[in-house]
C-alpha cells in the first residue's frame, strides 16, 4: 500500500516537472545551419512550435534589431505562407560592396495561407541573413506569434547572463568566431605545401638526372666488356682451332 502511494506520488511529481519545464521548449527560437560567423553570412531557422490544443498559429513576425542592420535579407519560400519583407530608414547608412545603404530590413512576416501551424506540430521559417555584425557576440530578434483565436504572444524578452529565462524570451543567435583567421592558417598552410612540393619536384628532378647520368655510365661500361667478351671468345675458338690441328699432325707422323 505504501509502495502505491510511493509511486503515485513519484508519478504525480513527475508530471508537474513536465508541465512546469514544458514552457522553456515551446517559445520561438532561432539556429544557424552550421555556423554563424561574426562578420560573414548565414542561413538562420526560426523554429515556431505550437503551444496551443484549441488554436493554429496562423502569422509569425521576427524584428531584426535596429543597431545590428543587415545589408542583405532574404525569407526561403515556406509552403502554405506568405513572407513579406518590411524595410526601414537608417539613423547611419551602412556598407555593402561598396556602396552605401541608407534602408535595410527590419521585419519579416509570415502569414498562413491555409490552417498554419496546428496543434502539436512546428515549423521552421529560414533567412538567409548577412553580413553579421563583426563587434558582437548575438543577435535578438523579437518574435511576435498570433493564433487563429486571435491571441497574440510576444516573444520579445531579452535573457540575461546569469539570470533564470524570463516567461517569453526572444529567440537569441549566437554568433562564432570570424573565420579570417582560419582562412589565413590555411593560406600559410597551403603556401608551405606548396613550397615542399615545388622542392620536392626540384628534389626528384635532380635524382632523375643523376639517375640518368649513371645509366649511361653504366651502358658505356656493359658495352666494353661486351666487347672484350667477344673478343676473349674469339681468341679462345682460334686457340682450339689451332690445338686441334697440332693434335692431327702429331698423330699422321
Amino acid at each position: 500500500m505504501k509502495a502505491s502511494r510511493i509511486a503515485a506520488a513519484g508519478a504525480v511529481s513527475g508530471l508537474a516537472v513536465l508541465a512546469l519545464s514544458a514552457p522553456a521548449f515551446a517559445h520561438v527560437s532561432v539556429q544557424p545551419e552550421g555556423t554563424a560567423a561574426k562578420g560573414g553570412y548565414a542561413t538562420v531557422n526560426f523554429k515556431v512550435p505550437n503551444e496551443r490544443d484549441n488554436a493554429s498559429t496562423t502569422k509569425l513576425e521576427i524584428n531584426l534589431p535596429a543597431d545590428q542592420p543587415l545589408a542583405s535579407v532574404m525569407p526561403q519560400p515556406v509552403p502554405g505562407w506568405k513572407a513579406e519583407v518590411t524595410k526601414s530608414k537608417l539613423d547611419k547608412p551602412i556598407d555593402s560592396h561598396g556602396k552605401q545603404l541608407t534602408e535595410a530590413v527590419s521585419k519579416v512576416t509570415w502569414t498562413a495561407e491555409g490552417k498554419g501551424v496546428e496543434p502539436g506540430y512546428f515549423q521552421k521559417f529560414p533567412l538567409s541573413i548577412g553580413a553579421l555584425p563583426e563587434d558582437a557576440d548575438q543577435m535578438v530578434f523579437k518574435a511576435i506569434q498570433t493564433y487563429s483565436n486571435k491571441e497574440v504572444v510576444r516573444w520579445i524578452e531579452v535573457p540575461q547572463e546569469g539570470q533564470e529565462e524570463p516567461e517569453n524570451p526572444a529567440p537569441v543567435l549566437e554568433l562564432a568566431a570570424a573565420e579570417d583567421d582560419a582562412h589565413g592558417a590555411a593560406g600559410a598552410s597551403d603556401e608551405k605545401a606548396g613550397d615542399d612540393a615545388e622542392s620536392a619536384a626540384q628534389n626528384t628532378a635532380a635524382d632523375s638526372s643523376a639517375d640518368s647520368g649513371s645509366g649511361d655510365g653504366s651502358d658505356t661500361t656493359a658495352r666494353v666488356l661486351g666487347i672484350v667478351g667477344i673478343v676473349v671468345g674469339a681468341a679462345g675458338v682460334g686457340y682450339g682451332v689451332l690445338a686441334g690441328r697440332r693434335r692431327d699432325s702429331g698423330a699422321s707422323a
